[in-house]
């Protein structure tokens, strides 16, 4: 049995210096981090427990933006008052996923950093994973691949990223904090996760020792005309096999900006601004709901069992636009 170390950060400086130590692991609520370790597939030297330096605060910010620490819950971010109010689209995305058990435990960190649910990974009897053990193949290829990506894959891997908030930040341009040994670096929500390209084992941009402390999200602008759309093949507990975050802003019947990001489909959010834009200066219409849905998905290559993904997600995409322009 591999040796585990536990050390309880006391402050932030702290934390940042024991995360300097070979194998070091952040650890929040555990929620994903724990069953990885359980299922043999991470494997940290030491867990550096950051649930006592004060990050689990949800703030107001001078611009007129909110500032989620790493550690808030997923159930706090979801009934904060001033999420509910002026980011509608990010508490309705918290509360499509998990359980409510879980969403006591999670944390918007954990959250960020939550490693994909593509059974290939997941499971050590399947010895070609790339993302597992770099340069041993992709068995999702020739296997089941209902779940996996459309669009933004490589021929390394096809996993998704699995969290719904994750779909709902890169919406609303959030912006990721994060601090390591050479100081606070902020981080654009639509540059944090990575495609996978021929390193799918590398999920985010954070280099070694870097921690997240906060997601800043920018002053409110979409929280009349905002959808969280998740389809997937359970009404509860189940992850997306295509979801939307839709958030707009209108002028009466005319779009003033839209933003769209999709999840379910690729290795991280999926958003493209020239579809957003088509929406942008003209009357909301199913129509052009879909020739924005249709260029979201541009070169989509599916595999057999998920090109079913295509149609299903440009329905939704028309489907949540619709609904948000609907208004609260």
């Amino acid at each position: 049995m591999q040796s585990i170390f536990y050390e309880r950060a006391t402050d932030m400086d702290h934390a940042l210096r024991l995360g300097q130590q070979p194998g070091a692991a952040f650890l929040g609520g555990g929620t994903n981090l724990i069953d990885l370790m359980k299922g043999d597939v991470e494997h940290p030297q030491r867990l550096i427990d950051l649930s006592h330096i004060g990050l689990d605060r949800i703030l107001e910010l001078p611009d007129g933006g909110l500032r989620i620490g790493a550690l808030a819950r997923n159930t706090d971010t979801a009934n904060h008052a001033l999420v509910r109010l002026h980011y509608p689209l990010l508490a309705q995305a918290l509360l499509a996923g998990a359980s409510p058990q879980l969403r006591n435990m999670a944390t918007t960190g954990g959250n960020l950093l939550q490693r994909t649910r593509c059974a290939y990974f997941t499971e050590t009897a399947f010895s070609a994973c790339n993302k597992r053990t770099p340069g041993s193949g992709c068995a999702a290829m020739q296997g089941f691949s209902r779940m996996h990506a459309i669009v933004g894959a490589s021929d390394s891997c096809i996993a998704v990223n699995p969290s719904d908030m994750n779909v709902a930040l890169a919406a609303l341009d959030a912006v990721v904090v994060v601090a390591g040994p050479q100081g606070e670096r902020r981080i654009p929500m639509h540059q944090f996760h990575r495609l996978p390209g021929s390193t799918p084992h590398i999920d985010t941009v954070l280099e070694h020792g870097e921690m997240i402390i906060a997601v800043d999200l920018p002053a409110p602008q979409f929280a009349r005309h905002a959808h969280y759309l998740k389809l997937r093949d359970r009404a509860s507990y189940a992850f997306a096999l295509v979801s939307v975050a839709a958030a707009l802003d209108m002028d009466g019947g005319t779009v003033r900006q839209a933003r769209i990001a999709l999840g379910g489909v690729a290795h991280k959010p999926w958003r493209m601004q020239e579809a957003e834009a088509l929406l942008a200066g003209h009357p909301l219409s199913e129509e052009r709901s879909a020739q924005a849905a249709r260029l979201l998905l541009a070169g989509a290559r599916p595999y057999k069992d998920n090109e079913f993904k295509i149609e299903l997600a440009r329905r939704a995409v028309v489907r949540a636009l619709r609904t948000a322009g609907e208004g609260a």
